[in-house]
């Protein structure tokens, strides 16, 4: 579709979040249409993970985005989507590659939200495709894992905090969920959640350096637990780590299921992202170093170090194999 004003900031970059939207809906209509495709329980696929996803390229008001999806893998009970977004100019015909994303569905029954069903079996070219795909399953199913259990944190308000400091940049954004905002079986789309978590983290990164910024990628995003309509849900973000031309936030999303259930506020999303300063002309600027104060965000500025550091080796080691190639 066609990006307008209302995708995109005050400097005309279409928002990450328009983007993993519309990633996320993709990955949704080829997952719930595969796990149909065989008799049996109706169903609805649900997103549980988003792996590590780079922005490429900036998309533009006026440029179309074309998104495509294929399955790559199936476990019994899971479905691997690869997606890729294309951006074309439509006035010059230009088109480049923005995005490459893979996500992760869980099929649930229509009947029984609570019930995952079996996904169908796809076919693959070659032995290898399946081994790899199960390396990819096991992998995320292991990181998910760890991340929900490291997963109590909260966010605090601070008094007059000094610029530059977690506290004077961090932010929360509070939604009630409505039926727009929800799938067949009443629950929030991950595409809907990811868009606001973007919101949150596009503002802390806003108020840290005080210019144009653009989403540069965004870590894994796991979703722990489902969340209800009818839910207050608050999204949070905190600068964690900044290097010279990168600034990277934490996001959580907590909810609270208001209407008819007395459960208590859970941890229902969480995520990193980073974002990258821009000029008036989209020229890469300097990002003010992040000062910590506590031990806890000297530490967390050291694990955002290694996450920095490690993405930075492995960047490196791919475009080394491309050269040899």
């Amino acid at each position: 579709r066609i990006m307008r004003p209302d995708d995109a900031n005050v400097a005309g970059n279409v928002h990450g979040g328009t983007i993993l939207k519309m990633i996320e809906e993709a990955g949704a209509i080829i997952s719930t249409r595969h796990c149909n495709s065989q008799a049996g329980e109706p169903c609805v696929a649900a997103l549980a993970r988003v792996e590590r996803t780079d922005f490429l390229s900036p998309v533009c008001i006026g440029e179309v985005a074309n998104v495509s999806a294929e399955i790559t893998y199936t476990s019994r009970h899971s479905v691997e989507v690869q997606v890729n977004v294309m951006s074309e100019n439509i006035l010059t015909g230009a088109k480049k590659v923005t995005n490459k994303a893979t996500l992760w569905y869980v099929p649930l029954s229509l009947k029984n939200v609570n019930k995952v069903l079996e996904v169908p079996p796809i076919q693959y070219a070659r032995k290898e495709q399946e081994d790899e795909g199960k390396k990819r399953y096991e992998e995320q199913k292991l990181d998910r894992l760890e991340t929900k259990q490291r997963n109590g944190d909260v966010i605090f308000p601070v008094i007059n905090p000094e610029p530059h400091t977690v506290g004077y940049s961090q932010s929360s954004l509070i939604h009630l969920v409505g039926p727009s905002d929800c799938t067949l079986l009443g629950f929030v789309h991950g595409g809907v959640t990811m868009k606001l978590m973007d919101e949150v983290a596009g503002i802390v990164a806003a108020r840290h350096c005080k210019t144009n910024i653009v989403t540069a990628s965004v870590d894994a995003i796991n979703f722990h637990e489902k969340i209800k309509k009818g839910s207050v849900i608050t999204i949070s973000g905190r600068m964690t780590f900044t290097s010279n031309k990168s600034m990277e936030i934490e996001v959580f999303v907590d909810a609270d299921p208001f209407v008819d259930e007395p459960r208590e506020r859970y941890r229902a999303v969480s995520a990193f992202f980073t974002y990258v300063s821009l000029s008036k002309e989209g020229k890469p600027l300097p990002v003010p170093q992040l000062l910590t104060e506590t031990e806890d965000e000297k530490r967390r500025f050291e694990e955002g170090k290694g996450r920095y550091l490690q993405t930075k080796a492995k960047r490196q080691a791919q475009m080394q194999q491309a050269a040899r190639q």
